[in-house]
């Protein structure tokens, strides 16, 4: 119970503060909140055309209730997402570069964009020529359970559904903190996780998304005794390290150019084979799908997924 607290008491963190609901005869807005970039955004109505500009935020925008009101969404939305979009929606490129004449011309009320610039710069050069237009600019930034409850909140409140909020949002914290109480180590576990790419690999932090939720399990992340690995990492200060678990996902279209990199950067070196990790039988390969891309309402299913590879 006291995980699925904390867990609601941080229910906002992805749109980034307060909502607050006002539609009367005073001048209010229909909906207001604080997003991502720390601006208060106002509508004066119910949005009726939305884009979404990453396929995550699409999907969320249906689970809130959005289904008559999506009309364009970004390249991942029809290419990597599983999940079928309403018939009728327009592609308007990919996430990392949209195109602004091609949202544009769907003459949306509301858009609905990434604060995450280290990735995403684009989505905020789009601000000013959005607003510009008249078009209401919405930046959300969802990492962790806690950014993916505060931004279905919000938008189940903009669709009118709160309902969906209670069955999307609720409903998956709670199974959620079930996962995490039956399932948490109380020994710490110490673990590697890594992104492999055909061109590399990089560790990721315990602030990662797949990171937390090792965390939240129980497990102890060798990147917080030693920060240092994220720039420096080579098989041997893995090897003094020594994890007791591996975690690798697969990034891009082709996860076996990514595990074939891996195995010839890192694990073809003979030191490999004999990491506790390894001998042990605990390399673990993780789904993309439920580790790469936000799983949305499927957040139980990756705690899940997890509380079983660390109870082996």
């Amino acid at each position: 119970m006291a995980v699925l607290l904390a867990l609601l008491m941080l229910c906002c963190a992805g749109c980034g503060g307060d909502t607050d609901t006002a539609a009367d005869d005073t001048g209010a807005a229909f909906y207001s909140f604080t997003d991502a970039l720390g601006r208060e955004v106002r509508l004066d109505e119910q949005p009726q055309r939305v884009v979404a500009l990453m396929g995550s935020f699409a999907e969320i925008w249906l689970l809130a209730g959005g289904e008559e009101t999506l009309v364009g969404a970004s390249d991942d939305a029809f290419e990597e997402r599983g999940f079928v979009l309403p018939q009728g929606v327009t592609s308007v490129g990919s996430f990392q570069s949209p195109g602004l004449e091609a949202i544009l011309a769907l003459q949306p009320d509301l858009v609905l964009l990434s604060s995450e610039t280290a990735r995403t710069d684009s989505h905020v050069a789009l601000q000013n020529s959005l607003e510009g237009a008249g078009i209401t600019a919405a930046y959300f930034s969802v990492t962790h359970l806690a950014d993916y409850l505060g931004m279905l909140q919000v938008c189940a409140d903009l669709c009118g559904q709160p309902e969906r909020y209670q069955e999307y949002g609720t409903a998956v914290a709670d199974r959620v903190a079930e996962v995490i109480t039956a399932g948490k180590r109380q020994d710490e576990p110490s673990f590697l996780l890594l992104i492999t790419y055909s061109g590399g690999f990089r560790p990721q932090t315990s602030d990662s998304m797949t990171g937390r939720m090792l965390c939240e399990l129980g497990g102890r992340n060798i990147l917080d005794d030693e920060p240092s690995l994220l720039q420096d990492l080579s098989i041997e200060r893995i090897m003094t390290a020594d994890p007791d678990y591996v975690f690798v996902i697969p990034m891009g279209n082709d996860p076996d150019a990514a595990e074939r990199n891996l195995q010839e950067t890192l694990a073809a070196n003979p030191a490999w084979s004999s990491l506790t990790a390894v001998q042990q039988g605990r390399f673990i390969l993780l789904d993309k799908e439920k580790f790469l891309y936000k799983p949305n309402a499927r957040w139980a299913d990756s705690y899940a997924a997890l509380a079983d590879a660390l109870a082996g």
